[in-house]
C-alpha cells in the first residue's frame, strides 16, 4: 500500500540523513521526499511517500519516531486528506503545437509560464492522477524537454494538524 507519512524534524545538519537512512537500511525505496521549512525556523516539515504493508509501515514509523531529530509523525493516509503535487514540464513544438499547449493548459487548469514558437513551459498542481495525465498528454503534442515534479505534499482534513496529532498519539522514543 502507499503510504505518505507527514514528519516534523528538528531543522539540523544531518537529521534527514539519518531519518531517510532509517528506511533504506530497512530496504524501502522513497518514492517521493519533500522538506520545507515551517513556521518555526528550528523544524522543517518532511512529507514521504513509501510503499509498503500497513504493518510494515506501522513499524518502520515506531522505529521513525525514536530518532532524536523527529518531534511528529502523521501517517495522512490512515485518514482523510488533501494530497497534492507541483509539475513544471517544458515542450519543444513542432509548428503548430502551440495552439494544441493552449487547449491541454485550459482543459487541466495549468498555467503558461514561458512561451515561444517552437518551445514552451507550462505549471500544473494537482492530484497525482492529473499530474500524471497532464505529462502524459503533454508529451503527446511535443517532446518532454525537461519535467520537474515536487513530489507529495499533503495536510490532513478538518481540524487534525501535526500537533494535535501527537497529543493523542505520543511518540514512542
Amino acid at each position: 500500500m502507499r503510504h505518505v507519512i507527514a514528519v516534523l524534524l528538528q531543522n539540523e545538519v544531518g537529521a534527514l540523513t539519518r531519518m531517510t537512512g532509517l528506511f533504506s537500511t530497512r530496504g524501502y525505496n522513497i518514492d517521493s521526499l519533500n522538506v520545507a521549512p515551517t513556521d518555526d525556523p528550528a523544524v522543517s516539515r518532511v512529507t514521504l511517500v513509501i510503499e509498503g504493508s500497513d504493518a510494515a509501515i506501522a513499524q518502520l514509523n515506531t522505529q521513525l519516531a525514536k530518532l532524536v531529530d523527529v518531534v511528529n509523525i502523521h501517517d495522512m493516509t490512515l485518514g482523510e486528506h488533501f494530497e497534492r503535487e507541483l509539475a513544471i514540464v517544458k515542450l519543444k513544438l513542432a509548428p503548430g503545437g502551440y495552439e494544441q499547449v493552449l487547449r491541454l493548459a485550459a482543459d487541466f487548469g495549468a498555467e503558461i509560464l514561458d512561451d515561444a514558437e517552437n518551445s514552451c513551459t507550462i505549471q500544473l498542481t494537482g492530484g497525482l492522477a492529473k499530474v500524471d495525465a497532464f505529462v502524459r498528454d503533454a508529451a503527446r503534442i511535443g517532446t518532454l524537454a525537461a519535467v520537474a515534479r515536487s513530489g507529495s505534499v499533503a495536510v490532513s482534513k478538518g481540524e487534525v494538524t501535526l500537533s494535535s496529532y501527537a497529543r493523542v498519539h505520543r511518540l514512542s522514543g
